[in-house]
């Protein structure tokens, strides 16, 4: 069995992306292979049904059959939509993503440059920037995929005592299928989790690997002060 530095991540990737994956570099699917994959779009194919309020900019913009986009949604090219998404109001699309069938951007949500497996949910509230979703994966409210580091440099992800470049100076996450996130949780650039992991609500993730299969769990201590009541 050949080993990998990163746990179990993804149990298939459709054709269009698949080809040429590294499970040892699994942020080069936001890179050449999401370019040629967006490439390749038609000029615009649409077959579902659009609200006037809908707003579509740009160019490649292709949306499956079945997909449910509310009055109020923001979409750029280049971009693939596939069958039976939902995007709700207030949605903002920016050009770049690979949104896989059955996916869920909920309302108020940002999604920039991201690929997004059959299944993956972003449903409320969440800013999602150059990562990838796993099948299944579901972000609690509130959750942020952060991408950029403050100063500005290259993405380098801590694994032991070294530090594995990514030649990327824009990364977010990386979530394994069926990942799941709680409500307000902060994921650093560079943030790597394994296949069917679940991270508590308001958790902080700070940039490396977590294994698959494992609780990342957020252990706080209150004080509870009685008031005065007179």
């Amino acid at each position: 069995m050949t080993r990998t530095l990163f746990p179990p991540l993804f149990k298939d990737l459709p054709p269009d992306l698949g080809e040429t994956y590294n499970p040892d570099a699994p942020w080069d699917l936001l890179g050449q292979t999401l370019d040629e994959a967006l490439a390749n779009l038609p000029s615009s194919a649409i077959d579902s049904s659009l609200s006037p309020e809908v707003h579509l900019l740009g160019d490649r913009i292709v949306i499956g059959r079945g997909a449910r986009i509310q009055p109020g949604a923001l979409i750029e090219g280049p971009i693939r939509i596939g069958h039976d998404v939902v995007i709700r109001t207030g949605a903002y699309l920016r050009g770049g993503n690979w949104i896989g069938d059955n996916c869920v951007v909920g309302a108020n949500t940002e999604v920039k440059r991201s690929i997004f497996l059959p299944g993956a949910k972003a449903p409320h509230l969440s800013y999602v920037g150059d990562s990838i979703l796993g099948r299944g994966v579901n972000l609690g409210a509130g959750s942020v995929l952060s991408n950029l580091r403050h100063d500005g440099r290259q993405i380098a992800i801590p694994i032991g005592d070294s530090q594995l470049p990514t030649g990327r100076r824009k990364l977010g996450a990386i979530l394994g299928d069926r990942v799941l996130t709680g409500c307000n949780c902060v994921l650093f650039p560079g943030v790597v989790v394994g296949r069917a992991s679940q991270i508590y609500p308001g958790v902080q993730l700070r940039s490396g690997v977590y294994p698959a299969g494992c609780l990342v769990k957020l252990r706080q201590e209150l004080e509870i002060v009685q008031l005065r009541t007179d």
